[in-house]
């Protein structure tokens, strides 16, 4: 299928990690109606302006993912939550401990903001988490902390391509699994430990991947998304 033709894919997430609001509105401009979902992150909340640039976007009819993996005592997040939850924006990630994730839960109460637990960051190797001190793989903590999602209440985990069927089957079929990490063959991999392309995670059992530099960093920033979505036609 021409990339032409393709449509904005609304498993497809956008991450704003830029320097400044004004060149995360620039992206925004360039990608047009090809990409339906963002995600802000901390970058853009300290440097000013991030939870506006997030409003700015729903008004806009755009989905947000805000990545502030909140880690904090339980009545600071569930507080955090709590307030985010009048945003109307749509993900909002924790850090996969079992008082976080509770306490995020219980902060959002009946608004249709989704809880996302990060399990292992995708930046992360074996020889990593022995150095901060786990005697554990990335897969089994990964494991262990969807299953802690789940019984949290969690909506969903953030986790690396190759634990996306895990976190599929551990979590059932709505449950939702987000993966940053994913790089297409044509591009970099960065600093993605466990990154895959696009059609890898999705078939593994991502429900939405989240691709940044491939596309905003490419010369033509609207053509990378057309490319990416249309890898994931038919998945």
């Amino acid at each position: 299928m021409s990339e032409t033709l393709v449509k904005a894919d609304p498993r497809l997430i956008i991450p704003l990690d830029l320097p400044t609001v004004a060149e995360a509105r620039a992206i925004v401009s360039a990608l047009s109606d090809t990409v339906s979902f963002y995600k802000v992150g901390l970058e853009l909340f300290a440097t000013g302006g991030g939870m506006d640039l997030a409003r700015d976007l729903k008004a806009a009819g755009k989905q947000v993912f805000l990545d502030w993996k909140l880690h904090d005592i339980g009545t600071t997040v569930q507080r955090t939550a709590a307030v985010l939850a009048g945003s109307g924006c749509d993900f909002l990630t924790v850090h996969g401990e079992p008082q976080v994730m509770a306490s995020a839960v219980r902060g959002r109460g009946a608004s249709g903001l989704k809880i996302l637990a990060v399990t292992v960051l995708t930046s992360l190797s074996d020889e990593d988490l022995t150095e901060v001190g786990y005697h554990e793989s990335a897969r089994a903590l990964v494991e262990r902390r969807i299953h802690q999602a789940v019984a949290a209440g969690c909506d969903g985990v953030v986790a690396s391509p190759h634990e996306a069927a895990l976190a599929r089957a551990l979590g059932g079929k709505d449950f939702l699994v987000v993966t940053p990490g994913v790089r297409p063959d044509w591009s970099a991999k960065n600093d993605q430990a466990r990154a895959a392309t696009p059609r890898d995670a999705l078939t593994a059992g991502a429900s939405h991947i989240v691709c940044g530099r491939p596309i905003t960093a490419a010369n033509d920033p609207e053509a990378a998304a057309r490319r990416v979505a249309a890898e994931m036609v038919g998945v």
